[in-house]
């Protein structure tokens, strides 16, 4: 992700909040509810994926076709929908934003999609480190036996991680 630069940030409506947990819903189901606030602010930046602060705190990000938890969001708020679990020998890697490739993957949860957003977790202590774009779906990627399986678009360390606001 590249550098973000805030330029402002505002509450949204209620009628925004609704679209944006319906989102949300459409890529973690039920486990939506633990991001539902009455405050959600939008920050501007320049960066072409969208956060969001649930109580002041950036938990959420999106685009126009999926919401998904940003890091901080998914330590807070574990979920167990949508996760690629990495082995130890890729952590180094995966954390300092590297793409999750398929040797070092030891398990995939059925319900993810090409193009859409997973949370890549390590294998010991089930901590998330990365969030990015599934590049097959669940069923593909188990048959896959080497390559690129999940595009990173947001891991610890980077901007997003680092955003003081």
């Amino acid at each position: 992700m590249p550098k973000i630069t805030v330029k402002k940030r505002h509450v949204i409506r209620k009628s925004q909040i609704a679209d944006l947990l319906h989102l949300l819903a459409d890529e973690i189901g039920a486990s939506a509810d633990l991001f539902r606030s009455d405050r959600i602010e939008r920050v501007e930046t320049d960066s072409p994926i969208g956060i969001y602060l649930v109580d002041k705190k950036p938990f959420l990000i999106a685009t126009d076709d999926w919401a998904f938890p940003s890091l901080r969001g998914l330590i807070e708020h574990p979920i167990p929908e949508r996760r690629v679990v990495v082995d130890s020998g890729a952590v180094r890697f995966v954390v300092n934003g590297a793409d999750a490739m398929r040797p070092g993957i030891v398990s995939i949860s059925p319900d993810i999609r090409a193009g859409h957003p997973v949370q890549v977790v390590e294998e010991r202590h089930g901590k998330p480190l990365v969030v990015g774009i599934a590049l097959f779906d669940a069923a593909d990627m188990e048959r896959q036996e080497k390559g690129k399986s999940v595009k990173s678009i947001h891991y610890v360390g980077d901007d997003l991680w680092n955003l003081e606001i």
